[in-house]
């Protein structure tokens, strides 16, 4: 066990990683500045000692094999930890992460989110506190799971969960109001309301794809044996409907501009209406943790400083055009 543990290290970790992706052991020997020759016995002291093989060696290509992609799997979430841990390390020292990763839902407003970023940077103009911010697009359960599996640091616009995990927190972030859209020059525009899941299922919907590569995903309001397009985000979804290549529901406040223009429909449907409830959710420190360790980055700490404020809220679930100058001042 202890020669096991002993092998397993970060730059064994991070070889297999690239093996991997590379997909030969000549093509990672010049990614790592190592001789292919070197590389193969590295590998071949980690299936030793792991008494395992990692990779099939019956085609030119580097294939792994099922253990060596557990192993990949969980090497690179072991990796993501160690970074992790680093992060939290430098956070305790500073006060300020190194980097801070948040998981948006595509459903709200991207305008917003990057007038938020510019007050971020400009706490310490012209770089900003140092803390490098990366930004997540997700849909549906994807946001959840960019949090509860460590990749995001907070996520906003998730729906609401039964229980919580140890170490997340969660906060109301409001509620959108959904309806039923169509372009004018679609069928149903001028079909007489409100309209029936049995009128409905021979039209064609358009659907967002869940981000969800490990939760189950989610399917909200589509009908069986209805044909669909799936596109990756909310605002991709809005495009093929103002295209008439399908119909469906989208935020009210998302498609209130291109109704009052005549580029989009809303119509009644017998189904009950929808409101989406929304919530923010972050990673915080686990119960009965030290003192230095319970508070949280001072990036958080600001981010969820501007989500606390009921203006900034309702920016992110209303505000899908314009500018407001001050409105998140």
């Amino acid at each position: 066990m202890t020669d096991r543990r002993n092998v397993l290290t970060p730059e064994a970790l991070a070889m297999v990683d690239v093996i991997a992706r590379t997909g030969s052991f000549a093509a990672a020997a010049r990614e790592l500045g190592k001789v292919p020759s070197a590389l193969t016995y590295s590998v071949r002291q980690l299936e030793d000692a792991l008494d395992v093989l990692l990779f099939d060696r019956r085609s030119r290509q580097a294939r792994l094999t099922a253990a060596g992609e557990e192993l990949l799997q969980e090497g690179r979430r072991l990796l993501q930890e160690m970074d992790a841990v680093a992060n939290r390390v430098r956070r305790v020292a500073s006060g300020w992460e190194t980097q801070l990763c948040i998981a948006v839902d595509s459903i709200l407003s991207s305008l917003t989110m990057f007038e938020l970023c510019e007050s971020f940077y400009a706490l310490n103009p012209p770089h900003g506190p140092g803390t490098r911010l990366r930004l997540r697009s997700e849909v549906l359960a994807g946001t959840w799971e960019a949090l509860v599996t460590g990749v995001a640091d907070l996520a906003i616009g998730i729906s609401a969960v039964q229980s919580l995990p140890p170490g997340i927190s969660m906060q109301p972030l409001g509620e959108l109001d959904m309806v039923f859209a169509v372009a004018p020059h679609h069928p149903l525009a001028q079909a007489p309301e409100p309209l029936t899941d049995g009128e409905l299922v021979h039209h064609r919907a358009v659907a967002a794809a869940d981000s969800a590569q490990r939760l189950t995903p989610l399917t909200i309001n589509l009908l069986p044996g209805q044909d669909v397009l799936t596109v990756p985000s909310v605002a991709s979804k809005m495009e093929a409907i103002l295209r008439g290549l399908g119909c469906g529901f989208l935020p009210e406040s998302l498609v209130r501009e291109q109704v009052q223009v005549g580029r989009l429909v809303i119509k009644q449907v017998t189904r009950p209406r929808l409101t989406g409830k929304l919530f923010y959710a972050w990673r915080s420190a686990p119960a009965g943790a030290g003192r230095s360790r319970a508070r949280l980055g001072l990036a958080l700490e600001w981010w969820l400083a501007q989500l606390e404020r009921p203006a900034t809220r309702s920016a992110l679930m209303e505000r899908h055009s314009g500018w407001q100058p001050g409105l998140l001042g």
